[in-house]
């Protein structure tokens, strides 16, 4: 979803950072064979990620939801040289995907794959974090968090995908759409939680950047 006219945003697009020839391959191949395609971060959004990932200059990253591993290798652009980026996701089939981009660049090693459900994978994950992307199904968003929020390092950032949610966030809640309503408890609650302070960014689907005090 784009906020801006098409022109304007083309512009904006054409005068940002290019998008590395590797992930245009990672892009090229999701369209081919992986269903939903339309889950990867986009050049754009991408680079946005690169951008705040190499500000921040984290030592450790998690991330959930890997999808076929976009957003992993944007992240991964910012890490300090010694640094890791953990990432989880439930798609066993998707793992050999992932590995083969990870390992064509540069940051292969310091790439840590879990698979399975984040709600049982984070508790186990003895480390903290500099810096958080959560990018996952909607309805766990608000649990998330509260397994997150110890884990983030003070002055540590999260950044949370999807947060305008194709708009419905400002649409009368319809009965059963459980994803809107999982995304406005989430919104208000990065609103109202004294720990962090927050911006959200009204870029593509939207993105909220959350800083730990």
């Amino acid at each position: 979803m784009n906020f801006l006219p098409d022109a304007l945003d083309d512009y904006v697009v054409a005068h940002s950072e290019d998008e590395p020839l590797l992930l245009q391959q990672l892009t090229r191949e999701t369209y081919q064979k992986i269903l939903q395609p339309i889950m990867l971060s986009g050049p754009y959004q991408g680079r946005i990620l690169s951008m705040i990932s190499k500000l921040v200059n984290p030592k450790s990253i998690l991330e959930i939801g890997t999808f076929t591993g976009y957003a992993t290798l944007c992240l991964a652009e910012g890490l300090q040289k010694d640094g890791e980026i953990h990432t989880i996701d439930v798609n066993e089939e998707l793992v050999d995907f992932q590995r083969k981009y990870f390992d064509k660049s540069e940051y292969g090693s310091q790439i840590f794959q879990h698979l399975g459900s984040a709600i049982d994978i984070i508790p186990a994950l003895n480390k903290t974090f500099d810096l958080i992307f959560i990018d996952a199904d909607k309805p766990n968003y608000v649990n998330y968090f509260h397994l997150i929020i110890d884990k983030l390092n003070p002055g540590g950032i999260i950044l949370s995908d999807n947060v305008l949610w194709h708009g419905k966030v400002i649409e009368p809640l319809q009965p059963d759409d459980t994803s809107t309503k999982a995304i406005l408890d989430y919104n208000n609650l990065l609103k109202n939680d004294d720990r962090i302070e927050t911006v959200i960014l009204p870029i593509r689907d939207g993105l909220t950047i959350s800083r730990k005090s």
